[in-house]
């Protein structure tokens, strides 16, 4: 919310309760004192009918006092310390001139309605932060490590990378790791969204705040207790509450100027009216126009919804850095997809192998595997698995996009992709391999050529699914990939996208998609370090995995907690009805001050109808910006029958 517009000096006391356990309402001063205010007006109220005029004026003042205690002093340090004019001022202003006017009741029923509205935003506003919070009490207090061969349980806030944390059946992982031993599923739907339990076994990753529902587990240690996935996720999104959006600014500007503006109308108002008539009729219209332009819901009606859409996201696995990232997500009508590890599930696999004939299969797969490990691309995991034996190699280089050379027994062997080194004898069996769907990788001893090895990675299962989701909703889908022609055509017919682009180095990438965003709004989704210069250029970049590759994830507006595209077209429909709702809600905002100010200053409506139409108003735009927060998890036709443990790795 703007300070120049609301200037809620109440906002320190709500941080410094940030961290407290939430409370019922029965149990917080900032709703009991407005609804006490309530009590004593609606009391004044009924002595006032029954005839019983002193005591009702005594209940009456009580209520105001009350009321007022809420904004007044707040208004007037934010006035004199920062020299701020916000709405608190104004109604402070219209409740004493009502005051000294005679209006007690007026001014009770103002100080009431306003502070009872303030009190109903601040809840709207922490409930939409709960969810988000609700996430850090997923780590739990505490952790069972093994120490020197026994177990040992100690705070889960003193986790260190490193240890060995014994995960048992039942139990939440403290923090992010590997699983040294045991195999297991684990529950990681609160985290990711994604349903089905995850199978993890030695060597697989796994996350804070997953459940193990099988055999016990022995975990190895890859971040603190106080430095994981999970707190990783909390502060990407709080980030969102502090950068707003389009619409944000847009509330800000109208507001910022129309307060001072609305104090002026008010004056103009007063003085010409007792010019021309009476001064007390024309003073009195002028307290009600500064009710009646206030622009409080305005200044509500774009945080209140922001936050809690983002807040909805980060439950179905999907976290937006920004207010600004969110608005923009709702205007995506293209979205360019990279497809290793993205569209497919990154976990590539040998599957043919050709010879010139100077050397066996098992040989070249052997050369190709020494100097492989030494590679972090996922081709080289698929190699290095296939070969039965490994040789040592030194002097080991790689070439980023094209391959890497070693020496091995004395020879110069060198591996990389049919771009850099030419297939030669090969051509049309690395033809036949690359329309079939496989990425091919050539591998040369002393630079001649000696075999082919086949590799593919299988597209993920939703993947058909979404591409129709997408193509319903109006967001066309382009392919884009540093693969060969062949195989790219070969993924993408399978997944049903007819706009490929291959063949491409990251900064084709980058340059592609900035083109695309030139035209219509566009999002790149990706997971690898090569993705990042793509993923800064877009419209929204959307980074795969929220522990993934942090080139990736500091480049993207948008990151997936787990590898489950389904939940693109649910972010997007999500983010498209979250703009419309703060469309509406602006669009109402100003429709109020543009009725209320007419009937104002004619002396139509007075205060306390004002006060109560306005005060409705704000309350309707918390509602309905609260709507934001409800989400529906898409379901798609062949749904993947498994999930897949969030994994890191950089795509060559």
């Amino acid at each position: 919310m703007s300070d120049d517009c609301c200037a809620h000096d109440a906002a320190p006391a709500a941080s410094a309760r940030e961290d407290e356990p939430s409370r019922s309402w029965w149990q917080d001063p900032g709703i009991l004192i407005p609804v006490f205010s309530g009590v004593a007006f609606l009391t004044g109220l009924i002595l006032e009918w029954s005839g019983q005029d002193t005591a009702a004026l005594v209940v009456f003042w009580v209520g105001l006092l009350l009321g007022a205690y809420t904004f007044v002093p707040g208004a007037i340090r934010s006035l004199v310390t920062r020299r701020k004019v916000g709405i608190a001022l104004l109604m402070t202003i219209s409740a004493t001139g009502a005051v000294i006017l005679g209006y007690v009741e007026e001014a009770a029923a103002l100080a009431f309605l306003y502070s009872i509205a303030e009190a109903l935003e601040d809840k709207a506003m922490d409930r939409a932060r709960n969810g988000l919070r609700a996430l850090l009490k997923l780590v739990p207090d505490t952790a069972t490590i093994r120490r020197d061969g026994t177990a040992a349980e100690i705070p889960a806030a003193d986790l260190v990378a490193g240890m060995v944390l014994i995960v048992k059946p039942g139990e939440r992982v403290a923090t992010d790791g590997v699983v040294l031993t045991g195999h297991s599923s684990l529950d990681t739907s609160a985290i990711t969204g994604e349903s089905i339990p995850v199978e993890v076994a030695p060597g697989d990753p796994v996350s804070a705040g997953a459940i193990n529902t099988a055999g016990a587990l022995e975990v190895r240690t890859m971040a603190g207790g106080a430095d994981n996935s999970l707190t990783t996720i909390v502060e990407l999104v709080e980030q969102a509450q502090a950068e707003k959006g389009e619409r944000a600014r847009l509330a800000d500007r109208i507001a910022k100027p129309l307060v001072p503006g609305v104090i002026i109308l008010a004056v103009l108002v007063a003085v010409l009216g007792s010019l021309l008539g009476d001064p007390e009729t024309w003073i009195t219209r002028a307290l009600v126009v500064l009710v009646a332009a206030s622009p409080c819901a305005l200044a509500i009606a774009v945080p209140v919804t922001v936050v809690s859409a983002i807040g909805a996201a980060s439950r179905f696995g999907v976290i937006i850095k920004s207010g600004a990232a969110f608005e923009r997500l709702g205007t995506i009508r293209h979205l360019a997809v990279d497809k290793t590890g993205t569209l497919t599930r990154n976990q590539p696999t040998v599957t043919a192998v050709v010879t010139t004939g100077s050397v066996d299969e098992d040989e070249v797969l052997g050369l190709a595997a020494a100097i492989e490990q030494h590679s972090t691309h996922p081709l080289a995991t698929a190699i290095i698995t296939a070969a039965s034996q490994i040789p040592a190699a030194t002097d080991v280089t790689e070439e980023a996009g094209h391959g890497i050379s070693g020496t091995i027994n004395g020879h110069r062997v060198t591996v990389g992709s049919p771009r850099w080194i030419a297939p030669g004898p090969l051509t049309a069996q690395v033809e036949a391999m690359e329309a079939a769907g496989q990425t091919c990788v050539l591998v040369t001893r002393d630079d001649t050529l000696i075999g082919a090895i086949g590799v593919r990675d299988e597209l993920r299962p939703e993947v058909p699914d979404v591409v129709r989701t997408l193509t319903a909703q109006g967001v066309a889908v382009t392919m884009l990939t540093g693969d060969n022609t062949r195989t790219a055509d070969a993924l993408a017919a399978q997944a049903g996208i007819t706009d490929v682009h291959a063949e491409l180095r990251p900064e084709d990438k980058a340059r592609l998609v900035a083109a695309f965003a030139a035209e219509r709004p566009t999002a790149m989704i990706g997971d690898g370090i090569n993705d990042a210069p793509a993923l800064a250029g877009a419209t929204v970049g959307i980074a795969m995995g929220a522990t993934g590759s942090d080139a990736a994830i500091e480049s993207a507006d948008v990151a997936l907690t787990g590898h489950d595209l389904r939940l693109i077209p649910q972010a997007l429909h999500h983010a498209k009805r979250g703009r419309a709702i703060i469309n509406q809600n602006i669009v109402l905002s100003l429709a109020i001050i543009v009725v209320l100010l007419p009937l104002a200053i004619t002396g139509v409506l007075g205060l306390a109808a004002v006060v109560l139409v306005h005060e409705v108003a704000e309350v309707f735009v918390i509602a309905n910006g609260l709507r934001a927060a409800r989400t529906r998890r898409t379901t798609l036709p062949g749904q993947a029958t498994a999930r897949e443990p969030v994994s890191a790795t950089a795509t060559r």
